[in-house]
């Protein structure tokens, strides 16, 4: 009987613990995600089988890990440094027609794994292979090359240039209101004209929630 009364307990602080810090598929969780979930996990399991530990101790542990998640997660979404420290950044793993050897050390991914999520993506020809990322949720993404890629309503239509037709591989150069001077260099823009552009719009790096550039130079801008 007691443990079926630990069970609805921990069931209930840990439904109210979940709606607070809001739910993710499993697939997009990041290692952070994943420690957290797996550690609140055994301390409900722990507490429920474990009846020589008081009820309390266990609920207190959950709360505890309740607020470093939520307090976690409010700083990811109001500092992307923050977000990059704990969520780690997404890696170029492919691109330029050859791997990046640092990033696949770095992610301790074998080029076999990299062709494997590229077949269940779609490639089976790493020749069609414009670039691959990974992302901080362990998921690799990919992009086609241009003449590797689907054909869309508007191409059928020819409503569309030829260079603006395909999906292009677009340059972050600021991402909420942190500036990616790595980014800017590879958009073959500096920061005098960057400076001079968001002065034009009356704005600056602290007030850009995204400020993003295209292979054909087109700039998308969204303020804060």
């Amino acid at each position: 009987m007691e443990i079926i009364i630990r069970a609805l307990v921990m069931f209930i602080v840990l439904f109210l613990i979940v709606k607070v810090l809001g739910s993710k598929q499993i697939k997009n969780l990041t290692l952070y995600d994943y420690i957290l979930s797996i550690t609140i996990g055994s301390i409900a399991a722990d507490s429920i089988i474990s009846t020589d530990i008081p009820i309390y101790e266990g609920i207190l542990a959950l709360v505890l890990f309740g607020v470093i998640g939520y307090i976690s997660s409010y700083l990811s979404y109001h500092n992307h440094k923050v977000e990059e420290m704990i969520d780690g950044e997404p890696l170029i793993l492919y691109e330029n027609d050859d791997f990046n050897l640092k990033n696949l050390e770095a992610s301790k991914l074998s080029v076999a794994k990299i062709l494997e999520s590229c077949r269940l993506k779609g490639c089976f020809d790493i020749n069609d292979l414009e670039c691959a990322i990974l992302e901080p949720s362990g998921d690799i993404s990919i992009l086609l090359k241009e003449k590797a890629q689907p054909l869309t309503s508007n191409d059928i239509k020819g409503t569309l240039k030829k260079n603006s037709q395909k999906q292009k591989l677009s340059h972050l150069i600021i991402v909420d209101g942190t500036l990616n001077e790595m980014e800017l260099k590879k958009a073959k823009k500096d920061y005098n004209w960057l400076t001079k552009y968001l002065k034009q719009k009356n704005l600056t790096v602290e007030t850009v929630l995204l400020l993003a550039i295209d292979k054909n130079n087109k700039i998308a801008l969204y303020n804060k």
